[in-house]
């Protein structure tokens, strides 16, 4: 009788059972796999990847904890490496230079742009030395120039081109070398190893060139308009909360302690907001100087 009477209870409480567990499946979030899953953070590799990891952790560890999410800094070793995972989208979040954004804005939103030296935009320069005599773009004709990076590099290869080009010299009305990057372009030019460098406005004003050079020997042959400093983009396909408090985030570092540490690791001195529109004229110059798939060659 005993054996009996608990069989039966068992079977009384099976539907509550039953119940209590599609009740349970209802009330958890259906996608909590998806929001625990890290999201993925890349910086382009204009330095090392040690320092690209010294630079930005610090704010991929700020973004996380206010986010109450993992973001996870994944730098790459090159270039290559770097637009493959781009193209690939594997970044939910990333910070590369205008041109890499204008390429891949249909799968990535700018959400903002770094403010660099307290300024929001820079002119891409042609630089000389102030003994060589140069003053007019028409005088390189058939002299040296080099220029910062490679041919996808926005302020210190596209925009010096596209003065070239307004002043009337074709790609082969003189001859192109690069440096690994502007900063040495300057060295370069300093030591004249060439007769003109292309590079950023605010390149002649860091320390690694101060340092290196004797600044004062250099001067600005020709600059471009002010051109808005490097993006910040998510993912397209990143729902629109998420994108919000990651803007909101960014924005808003400049406005606390721990945030200005952040942007000071960085050596960033702001965020500021951005929109797709914004990079126009970096995509005429683009087109101009590479043609209209924009593909460097």
């Amino acid at each position: 009788m005993t054996i009996l009477a608990c069989s039966h209870r068992r079977h009384e409480w099976r539907p509550i059972i039953v119940l209590l567990l599609l009740a349970a499946t209802t009330l958890w979030p259906t996608n909590v796999t998806a929001a625990d899953e890290p999201l993925i953070m890349g910086v382009f590799p204009r330095r090392s990847i040690a320092e690209t990891s010294k630079l930005f952790t610090p704010m991929s560890d700020y973004l996380g904890e206010k986010l109450g999410r993992t973001v996870k800094l994944v730098p790459s070793k090159n270039f290559q490496t770097f637009w493959k995972d781009v193209t690939e989208q594997r970044y939910d979040i990333v910070h590369y230079n205008q041109y890499q954004y204008i390429r891949s804005a249909t799968h990535y939103k700018v959400i903002a742009h770094t403010q660099e030296f307290g300024r929001d935009s820079v002119a891409g320069i042609l630089f000389v030395r102030k003994d060589s005599g140069i003053t007019e773009i028409s005088q390189l004709r058939g002299r040296t120039i080099i220029f910062g990076g490679g041919k996808d590099a926005m302020l210190s290869y596209i925009a010096p081109r596209y003065l070239l080009m307004k002043a009337g010299l074709k790609e082969n009305d003189f001859k192109t070398v690069f440096a690994v990057n502007p900063q040495n372009a300057l060295v370069a030019l300093h030591y004249r190893k060439a007769d003109a460098a292309g590079g950023g406005e605010v390149v002649l004003n860091q320390p690694v060139v101060k340092d290196a050079i004797a600044t004062q020997d250099i001067r600005v042959l020709a600059s471009t308009e002010p051109l808005l400093f490097l993006p910040w983009a998510v993912k397209r396909s990143m729902p629109a909360a998420l994108t919000q408090s990651i803007q909101s985030l960014l924005l808003d570092m400049k406005n606390s302690d721990a945030g200005k540490q952040v942007l000071k690791s960085a050596i960033m001195t702001g965020l500021g907001s951005a929109e797709d529109k914004d990079y126009d004229p970096h995509r005429q110059m683009t087109i101009a100087v590479l043609g209209p798939d924009g593909i460097a060659k």
